[in-house]
Parts: C-alpha cells; sequence; structure tokens
C-alpha cells in the first residue's frame, strides 16, 4: 500500500500511538526520533523503502507545525493533517496526488470535493456509476441553483431521477455517449429535462459533436439507444474477435488474424461512412452469385443471425429499462 509513496508528513495527536499503529499496520520499523524545542513537535521517521514517513505531533499549541511538503511519485504536494485514520490518510494522500496530476495533465482545474466543484462552475457533468448518483446529488442540492445545468451520463439514471435529487426547476439534460468518444468518434443521443433551456441542449449538441456526432431525442428512446449505440462497441469488439479466431482455426497465424480482421471492420466502417450508397447496397456489391460471400451470408440467414441480433438489441434495451425503473424508485 505505501510502495508509491517516497515521502510523505503527517501531523498526529499522539506520536507514540501513531508509530506503534503504522509499525504494526504496515510492518514499519522506526529510523528515528527526536524532540524539537525550537520547532515545537516530536517526531519519527519510518523508511518505506523508497522514501520515509515523517510522523509530527505538535508539542507546543501556540507553534502550530503547519503544512509540510510530501512527494508522491514524481509530483510534489502540500499536505498536513490529523492522523487517527493511517490507512484513510495515506489513501487521501493519493487521491490529492490523483488530482493534482489530472490537473497538471489536462490544464483543467481540479476541487477536492463536489461541493467545491458546484461554487466554481455552472455546468456539471455528471460521470459516475450509476448507484453512486444520489450520494453525488445530495452533496451538491444545497449548492445547485437556476444558474446550473446538469449534463449526466450516468448510465440508465433517468430524468425524474435526477430532477428529484436537485430540485424539480433543476435544469438537467441525460446524455447517452459511447467509449469511441476518446477516440473522437462518439455516437451520441441526449434528452433535455423539463426545466432545460433551449441554450442548455445547444450546448449539448456543441459538447459531444466535439468528439463525434450527437442526436436530440426523446427520453423513452434512450433505453433503445443504449442497446444500439451505447453498448454497440462491445458487439463491434466481439465480431472482431470471432472473425481473428475463426481464422485462426482455419491456419492463419494468430497475429495476422487479428491485425486483418480489425482491419476488415475498420476499413469496411469507413467505406460505408464516406459513401452515398447503403449498408445494403455495399454489401450487395461485394455479393457476387455463387461466390464466397454469398456462401457466408447464406450461412447467416440459416443461423437466423439478423433474428438473433434484434434480439440481442432488444435484451440490452430491457435491461437499460430495467435499470432505469429501479434507480427511479426511492
Amino acid at each position: 500500500m505505501l510502495g508509491d509513496i517516497v515521502e510523505l508528513t503527517v501531523v498526529v495527536r499522539d506520536l507514540d500511538a501513531a508509530v506503534e499503529r503504522f509499525t504494526r499496520l504496515f510492518g514499519l520499523k522506526v529510523h528515528h526520533r527526536a524532540e524539537s524545542r525550537e520547532f515545537g513537535f516530536k517526531n519519527a521517521i519510518l523508511p518505506t523503502g523508497i522514501g520515509h514517513i515523517e510522523l509530527l505531533q505538535p508539542t507546543d499549541p501556540d507553534k502550530p507545525v503547519g503544512r509540510f511538503l510530501a512527494k508522491h511519485g514524481e509530483g510534489v504536494y502540500l499536505v498536513g493533517f490529523e492522523c487517527q485514520d493511517i490507512p484513510g490518510s495515506v489513501e487521501r494522500l493519493k487521491q490529492a496526488g490523483a488530482r493534482v496530476a489530472f490537473a497538471r495533465e489536462s490544464g483543467a482545474k481540479a476541487a477536492a470535493s463536489n461541493a467545491e466543484v458546484v461554487k466554481s462552475a455552472t455546468v456539471l457533468i455528471l460521470a459516475v456509476k450509476p448507484d453512486q448518483v444520489a450520494g453525488v446529488l445530495a452533496e451538491i442540492r444545497d449548492q445547485f441553483t437556476d444558474k446550473h445545468l446538469l449534463i449526466s451520463i450516468a448510465a440508465g439514471v433517468p430524468l425524474a431521477k435526477l430532477e428529484g435529487g436537485l430540485n424539480p426547476d433543476a435544469r438537467v439534460i441525460r446524455v447517452m455517449p459511447n467509449t469511441p468518444a476518446l477516440v473522437g468518434m462518439s455516437a451520441t443521443a441526449y434528452a433535455p429535462g423539463k426545466a432545460a433551456l433551449p441554450e442548455d441542449s445547444e450546448l449539448a449538441q456543441k459538447l459531444f459533436a466535439a468528439v463525434g456526432i450527437a442526436f436530440p431525442v426523446k427520453e423513452s428512446l434512450l433505453d433503445a439507444v443504449t442497446g444500439l449505440s451505447g453498448s454497440g462497441p462491445a458487439y463491434v469488439f466481439w465480431f472482431i474477435e470471432q472473425l481473428a479466431e475463426s481464422a485462426r482455426k482455419m491456419g492463419i497465424p494468430a497475429h495476422v488474424a487479428s491485425k486483418l480482421a480489425l482491419h476488415t471492420v475498420l476499413g469496411a466502417a469507413k467505406l460505408a461512412a464516406g459513401s452515398e450508397d447503403s449498408p445494403a447496397e455495399l454489401r450487395k456489391n461485394v455479393t457476387s452469385k455463387g461466390g464466397t460471400t454469398e456462401a457466408a451470408l447464406k450461412v447467416f440467414d440459416e443461423e437466423q443471425m439478423a433474428q438473433r441480433f434484434a434480439r440481442a438489441l432488444e435484451a440490452a434495451s430491457r435491461r437499460g429499462a430495467d435499470l432505469g425503473a429501479e434507480l427511479g424508485k426511492d
């Protein structure tokens, strides 16, 4: 747990108890103990193997110890807290380090709490797991005003749940993007809440069109969108897997089969995206009568692949609706 702590200073109330807990929990040995009357603290240094942890106990309440430098990985951060829960304190340092690293790499402002975010921003992106939504909304409810817009990408959480967690007049937009947003190729649909302004929808359109395509839809269609584009990348990944695995079984080396399968799907998608012909027309164009493609497609028909695929999408959509109903319960 302490392997990535290079240097850490922790303020404690009871030095002896803190040393005992560190040594018991993490197997660390005390390297040095001292008392500084000049600076008003007792301290103990415990080596971690790649750095050290210094425990400080103020001995003079009129001379506060203040805040201390701590190193975590390559970053240097200011920390200083009273430590009754040692594992929790180390975890808080890691979280602080992650925030600083994110801010440095992205250029964004990182906050220590959701309430702090609401105070410094008017457009909020809710990007947490569905079962965490209620807790986050409770944290920000008191700070959320008519000047704020909440854009939720929490899967399956209905607008009514979002609005209910804030206030009935909260400006909210529910969005269903997908993972190709990571490469600027997302397929997104969004539904505005009853209090959302026209300019809120325009903003959502601009935000998600910046990483792909985006369409406004009725909220009742978002479960179907989830089955189509939300879960869709997984279907494509599965198809690539099956192409490659079937080719490998026919003797093509695995690394070659994987590359051929991937580029076949990538090339076909690019061709379809850039063509005025429909996918059905493009399929017909490469299906010669009595040829190899026709033989494969005949097997698809015999196995009722289209019907099975439709049932799979319907199952995903139903599951999305079920999750929404569960999350919508108080």
